[in-house]
Order: structure tokens, then C-alpha cells, then sequence
């Protein structure tokens, strides 16, 4: 099974797919002859007419082939149909799912996009995407979501079914962000007033965002942020890292939750958002300073959480920013003297970028240190929390339990393989450069 690739985000433009159908050859009608003359068209047979007008619109739940960007079929599931402008049984446009793939990828098509011989009776969902989801393999599963640290661990079936009925269509097709337009992933709940449009236009500083390019384009000649608003903690070469007090700015809070809901597919997104700090990660040139993504955390977490949501932005993921965000988090915590460790529950991917971050730190340190050394010691150390330092260990079979104790086994060899296969650490977040008083000493 081939893997479909995700959209492009282009700059001042419309949003591509990277694998385009092919053009007819040298620019010609596709359907004109060798002579230059237009071929007749086939009359469609009557049993094909019957069949179309007996199944026609699809119902909701109807499983059928759909041609995607990529020229290929692939199988999807009929989300919602909305009715077109005429009265004929085809003028409807169908929501679909495609159901080898992650939600991100759900679109209106149009009925010429469906094979309607492929039509089949609804199967068990549960049954369907179990199946599915073994036939994925791990790289499709990474390409597809790598960018998630939370899931829907936390939801039972009910509440799970509820909130996939509630947010199964996307109500935002489209975004511009500064000078990027973006497709957008998930649902997210603006309020009613912007329900009919299918684009919004943000601004890059301020977050406010407007349903016309004329609303934002007088907005900028007003908006008088360059950056989010907030403290500047942290800056190294072009990169900048700002603090925003969500009870200060609670207005930026919100739309950074609208904005973050387009491209995070879970329940557990905080409005309220009086009880949080959020950390937003900024390119800086010489038009200001340009977000590229955030994570945010609790102000006082019983539980320890350094990390609560984290998002790279579309235009900037794979560049290494996801990892800096993780290893930011971090470095607040041991300015802070405490051990941290990100909200739970997290998702196997979310586990997978943790993990991946908890073995470089931890193994860095194993291959410089000389003689023995704790768990405790190597919590104090990097201020990851001894649960998760003890399970990373655990997985990479480094730990022995010996006379009632944990005995790390640290062969230099065996660390060298593991840290290959960890892989590269993203950017580097300079401690040096971070000026910050946690947040309880400005209380």
C-alpha cells in the first residue's frame, strides 16, 4: 500500500499537492483525436444509468473509491453530503475519509472524483480500521502523524464517538499566516459567526483573525505588534522565544487555541486559559518576529507537567523545531530546581518523540560519565523525572535490577547503537541565552 503525500504549504499562493496527475500530452484536449477532431463520447448504458439513479446521492456511511491529488484511487468513507444548487439526485459534494490515512486528510469531492462501481454496503467501523491501521506501516503511521503528542487515550468509546461526530467535518479549509497559506487538518471551534467561511486570515502577530484579505489588510496598518505579545526569554541567532501569560493576554490565548485546534486532532484543548503559559517560538528577520510554533503548561501542575500542547506549524515541520520545543521545556524545569515531565496521556507518537529526546539526553551523559551513577543522580542532571528515565532504560535494556536496586549497564558500544537509532537531536537550545524567573517568583 503506497502512502499519499500531504499537501505542500506554498508561500503567496494556493496550496499544492507534492504528486499531480499528468497532464495530456504536448497540452492537447484529452479527448480530441490524432486528426485534431473531438472523439464521440460512448452513450452511457442504461443498467449503468439505473445503477447510478438507485444509489444516488450515497448515504452517509457508504464506503466507495475516490481519485485523490495523487491521480489514484483510494478507498474513503462518506463523512456528510451537503446539496448543491440544483434538484438533480448527483448534485451533492461528499465529506470524505480515506480510510488508510490519518483525519488531516479528510475533503469535500465532487461526485465525478467517486467510482460509484466501487459502492459497497457499510461495514463495522471498528472492525474496518482495525484492519486498516495493521496494514499501515510504521513509516506511513510516523509520516502521517508525527507531529501529534496527544491522542485520545483519555476518552472512552462514548466520549471518543461524540467528539469524532462533533468535529468530523472540517469548518476551515484554509488559513493565511504571514506570508504562507495553509491547509488546514482538523476541525476547530470558531465561533458561529465565522461558520460560512471556508478561509480565515490571521494576523501573524496579534493572532486575530478575519474571514476577508481586506479586514486583515487594514488590521496590519493598525496592529502595532511585531511580535507575540508577552516577555522575550530566550533569543539565539534568528530564533526567539517569547512568554505569554494567558491571564494578561487572554484574548492571543484564545486564538492561539483556534489556530493550534486546526492542526491537533484531540479533545483536550484549554480555553480557559487564565491557568496557563504558553511559549511561542518565533523566526525573527527584519519584518518582526514570525511564529513558527508553541508549546504551552500549566502554572502550578500538581503532577509535575512541564509540557501540556505542543505545535510545530505546518510550513515549519521537519526543520528540527518539534525537538527544540521538547528540549525548552526542559531547561524551564531545571531553572526551576524541579523534574518535569509532559502531560499525560500521551499518544505512541507523542511517546515516540519523548523517548527519542529521554535516550540522547540520558545516553550523552552514560558515555561521558565515569563510574557509577543513579537514577536519582541523572534526574538531578537533566531534570526528566526518575519514572521516565527508569522506563527509557528499561526499553533500551540498559537496567538490571541486582539485590534489590537498579543497576544501569553501559556498554559503550551498545550506546553508540542505540544513539544512532535515536537519531539526530534537533536544534540545539543554547541555556546560556535563556533570561527567565519562573513564574511562582513573580507572584
Amino acid at each position: 500500500m503506497g502512502s499519499i503525500d500531504t499537501p505542500t504549504i506554498t508561500e503567496n499562493g494556493s496550496t499544492q499537492s507534492h504528486a499531480a496527475v499528468e497532464p495530456a500530452g504536448d497540452g492537447q484536449n484529452p479527448l480530441a483525436s490524432s486528426n485534431g477532431a473531438p472523439e464521440q463520447m460512448t452513450p452511457e448504458p442504461e443498467a449503468t444509468k439505473k445503477r447510478r439513479s438507485s444509489i444516488l446521492p450515497l448515504e452517509v456511511g457508504t464506503r466507495v473509491l475516490c481519485r485523490w491529488r495523487d491521480g489514484k484511487y483510494h478507498p474513503v468513507k462518506v463523512i456528510e453530503r451537503r446539496k448543491m444548487h440544483f434538484d438533480e439526485p448527483n448534485d451533492y459534494e461528499y465529506y470524505v475519509h480515506y480510510t488508510e490515512f490519518n483525519r488531516r486528510l479528510d475533503e469535500w469531492v465532487k461526485l465525478e472524483q467517486l467510482d460509484l462501481d466501487s459502492v459497497e454496503t457499510v461495514v463495522d467501523v471498528k472492525v474496518e480500521d482495525k484492519v486498516t491501521s495493521l496494514k499501515m506501516t510504521r513509516h506511513q503511521k510516523r509520516k502521517i502523524d508525527e507531529t501529534h503528542v496527544e491522542g485520545h487515550e483519555e476518552l472512552d468509546a462514548a466520549s471518543l464517538r461524540e467528539h469524532e461526530e462533533f468535529t468530523k467535518v472540517k469548518n476551515i479549509a484554509t488559513i493565511e499566516l504571514g506570508r504562507y497559506e495553509i491547509e488546514t487538518w482538523y476541525f476547530s471551534p470558531f465561533p458561529p459567526e465565522y461558520n460560512d467561511s471556508l478561509k480565515l486570515y490571521f494576523c501573524e502577530f496579534c493572532l486575530n483573525f478575519m474571514k476577508r484579505k481586506e479586514q486583515l489588510q487594514r488590521h496590519m496598518r493598525k496592529c502595532d505588534l511585531k511580535h507575540p505579545p508577552g516577555d522575550e526569554i530566550y533569543r539565539s541567532g534568528t530564533l526567539s522565544m517569547f512568554e505569554v501569560d494567558g491571564k494578561k493576554n487572554k484574548v492571543y490565548g484564545q486564538n492561539l487555541c483556534y489556530l493550534a485546534k486546526l492542526f491537533l486532532d484531540h479533545k483536550t484543548l484549554y480555553y480557559d486559559v487564565d491557568l496557563f503559559l504558553f511559549y511561542v517560538l518565533c523566526e525573527c528577520d527584519d519584518r518582526g518576529c514570525h511564529m513558527v510554533g508553541y508549546f504551552s503548561k500549566e502554572k502550578h501542575s500538581e503532577e509535575s507537567y512541564n509540557l501540556a500542547c505542543i505545535l510545530t506549524l505546518p510550513p515549519y515541520q521537519r526543520k528540527g523545531y518539534g525537538k527544540f520545543l521538547i528540549a525548552f521545556s526542559y531547561e524551564l524545569s531545571k531553572k526551576e530546581g524541579k523534574v518535569g515531565t509532559p502531560e499525560r496521556p500521551l499518544s505512541d507518537l507523542g511517546l515516540l518523540s519523548y523517548r527519542g529526546y529521554w535516550t540522547r539526553v540520558l545516553l550523552d551523559i552514560l558515555k561521558k560519565h565515569k563510574g557509577n551513577i543513579s537514577i536519582k543522580e541523572l534526574s538531578d542532571m537533566t531534570a526528566i523525572k526518575a519514572e521516565d528515565i527508569l522506563t527509557t532504560l528499561q526499553s533500551l535494556e540498559l537496567i538490571q535490577y541486582r539485590k534489590g536496586q537498579h543497576v544501569i549497564c553501559a556498554d559503550p558500544k551498545v550506546l553508540d547503537r542505540h544513539l544512532k537509532a535515536a537519531g539526530r537531536g534537533g536544534l540545539e537550545v543554547d541555556a546560556s541565552k535563556l533570561i527567565w524567573t519562573p513564574y511562582k517568583e513573580q507572584s
